[in-house]
């Protein structure tokens, strides 16, 4: 991103819109943050009630009572097949493939849905010196960039997750969700969460 001021007048309305976005890396950064994480946050709620809802009664996850309570969504079949992958304690008949792309994405988007948000504290600092950069005329790179490369770090942590997941079904004895070999490796992957 240069600091130079272009003239988009010849762009449609649209397309003017795009370019002032881009010029202003705080605006852009807050609209994609802010989408992510509510998208993110609204996809992992609408598994936990799908989840809630396919346990079996009288074997309640915690807070499953007050999960039920929340409002059913109507949704597309392949977020229905997205969290019958996600939810399945073991692999299912279309394979380990299929299942193993599901759980890296679910993992992804728990860190979409966490730690962005923990993270835009730096990321609103870095705005801030690409707005410097940009009024002074130097050439900076912008802040989604830096985005990104968090995001990818954390796209690789989830698939030591799922990988993570697999092995915890592989040796479990019984693979329930409540089973404690499936908490202990729930706590191993928050406590490599928290040491990163």
């Amino acid at each position: 991103m240069i600091g130079q001021d272009h003239d988009f007048s010849h762009l449609d309305r649209v397309g003017r819109a795009t370019a002032s976005i881009s010029r202003n890396p705080r605006l852009a950064v807050n609209i994609v943050l802010g989408a992510s994480v509510l998208l993110a946050w609204l996809l992992l709620g609408a598994m936990a009630i799908r989840g809630a809802e396919s346990r079996v009664p009288g074997i309640d996850a915690p807070g499953d009572t007050l999960i039920r309570y929340l409002p059913q969504l109507s949704l597309p079949d392949f977020l229905e097949r997205f969290f019958t992958l996600c939810l399945a304690p073991a692999p299912l008949d279309g394979g380990v493939g299929a299942q193993a792309g599901a759980l890296v994405v679910m993992w992804f988007l728990m860190a979409v849905a966490t730690m962005l948000p923990s993270a835009a504290p730096m990321i609103r600092t870095y705005c801030e010196i690409a707005d410097t950069a940009r009024i002074k005329g130097e050439a900076v790179v912008h802040p989604l960039v830096l985005v990104a490369g968090y995001l990818s770090v954390w796209l690789a942590a989830s698939a030591a997750f799922a990988a993570l997941t697999f092995i915890a079904h592989a040796f479990a004895s019984s693979v329930q969700m409540l089973d404690p070999m499936v908490g202990a490796t729930g706590a191993a992957a928050l406590l490599g969460a928290g040491l990163y």
